[in-house]
């Protein structure tokens, strides 16, 4: 027997489930939807990820990203893995998909703010890569001075 709290609805029922060779009996359930969660989290559990991915912007180093519905358990770490090599280069708006069908999974991940589409002209341009500026610095600096 393995005990749960349901978290499909307000009612938070402790949920009693047995799985023997006639399948799974839940019990505790207050609604019909506490035995489909029982279910599913016994044969095949599965999450949502909130997270955020870096920019290229210098206003808005991150950007607030989660996944479009939810996806297996044992396939967090490795969504997160994608989610953590993205850098977003264009002014998304909420909603739209950083990383389509991620892991071919059925599931996209999506910016789920606005703030880069919000950010004034000025700042709308993408951040040049460090590396430029370290080679411009370098060329910048007078001859015979070396850098502390």
């Amino acid at each position: 027997m393995k005990k749960l709290v349901c978290i499909v609805c307000p009612n938070s029922c402790e949920l009693e489930i047995t799985q023997n060779e006639n399948g799974i009996s839940v019990s505790g359930n207050k609604c019909k939807r506490g035995i489909t969660f029982a279910t599913d989290e016994m044969t095949a559990p599965k999450r949502t990820i909130s997270s955020v991915v870096k920019t290229a912007f210098d206003a808005v180093p991150v950007l607030p990203v989660r996944v479009s519905a939810e996806i297996p358990k044992e396939r967090i770490f490795d969504v997160m893995n994608e989610i953590n090599h993205v850098t977003v280069k264009k002014r998304l708006k909420r909603g739209d998909v950083v990383i389509k069908n991620v892991l071919s999974l059925g599931v996209d991940v999506i910016a789920t703010s606005g703030v880069l589409s919000e950010l004034p002209e000025e700042e709308k341009q993408a951040k040049k890569p460090r590396a430029k500026k370290a080679a411009q610095a370098k060329k910048a600096a007078p001859a015979g001075k070396a850098k502390k």
